[in-house]
């Protein structure tokens, strides 16, 4: 039998015209995460963040449907404003664990990485790298599948990112 090919995880990067600690502040602050987090064109209508290690942050995600996804982080670790550890999911609207509604062979569970690291100019590189939490073999065939479709999500997520920077700084400086 030929070697089995070994799985990689999923890591996506983008440099951030924003100091590191107001980086943070937009994954750590509801005010903030509510304003740019999930995929383009959907609405957070839920952003309950409990910022400590086993804290979690529960979100629900609105289509222009009118759907409701749900999901949460179950936080690991915690060293502002450098990093993030923690197991991704989706959930229900009272936290509780559930497949991905639209591909029910996705990863349970993804443990995910959030690193912010300081560039010159007073710049932030983010740098996010998931890899499945005790996958099934379908679920880490799923997830190594996927790296072009999570490539085109995160993009469009941190496009959003990058736009909220843009329009807070901007009415800092009105003010």
């Amino acid at each position: 039998m030929p070697p089995q090919a070994a799985s990689k995880d999923f890591v996506i990067s983008r440099v951030f015209d924003a100091p590191r600690e107001f980086l943070w502040k937009c994954f750590t602050e509801p005010k903030h995460m509510q304003q740019w987090w999930g995929p383009k064109g959907v609405k957070i209508v839920k952003a309950d963040i409990d910022l400590r290690v086993g804290g979690t942050y529960l979100y629900g995600m609105q289509n222009p449907a009118g759907d409701i996804m749900w999901g949460k982080f179950v936080y690991r670790e915690i060293t502002p404003p450098e990093r993030m550890v923690f197991i991704n999911s989706f959930s229900d609207e009272a936290a509780g664990l559930t497949r991905h509604p639209l591909a029910p062979q996705w990863p349970l569970q993804l443990l995910s990485t959030f690193t912010f690291e300081e560039q010159p100019g007073g710049k932030t590189k983010f740098t996010v790298r998931w890899s499945p939490y005790e996958p099934t073999a379908e679920e880490q065939a799923a997830f190594d599948a996927g790296h072009d479709s999570m490539t085109m999500g995160w993009s469009g997520t941190l496009e959003n990112l990058e736009a909220h920077v843009a329009r807070t700084q901007q009415q800092q400086q009105q003010q």
